[in-house]
């Protein structure tokens, strides 16, 4: 699958949870509800991973962690916040780059519904 094709499904599973569990609950949950709704369509997701990342002659095993990670390709930021901020997209954008990964999603859970409360970011590499 290409990165268009599992964002497809992420958004769709992502419905799925925000439709049974509702606004209001922690990241995490959504986080594990979402990996169970991805995992159930086939896809392999990582949690909380650790990704490196080089700064300069550095290498540090461990940069930042991603808390979804589809197929080895798509980036899944999760919140559960009152509104979304421009540094939120900006995280997710920072893990994209450093992470090498070219598409990433930003998804709100704490809103009544999820239409707007998605936001895709594509890093051009």
């Amino acid at each position: 699958m290409k990165e268009n094709d599992i964002s497809f499904d992420i958004r769709g599973a992502a419905f799925e949870v925000q439709n049974e569990l509702g606004p209001g609950l922690l990241e995490s949950v959504y986080e594990a509800a979402l990996c169970f709704e991805l995992g159930q369509m086939g896809h392999q997701v990582k949690r909380q991973i650790g990704i490196p990342m080089r700064y300069k002659e550095i290498a540090f095993e461990i940069g930042f962690r991603v808390d979804l990670l589809v197929d080895d390709l798509v980036v899944v930021e999760i919140k559960s916040v009152e509104t979304l901020l421009d540094v939120h997209h900006k995280q997710l954008m920072t893990y994209l780059k450093l992470s090498g990964r070219k598409l990433g999603l930003l998804i709100n859970f704490n809103t009544p519904s999820l239409k707007g409360a998605i936001v895709r970011i594509v890093n051009e590499l």
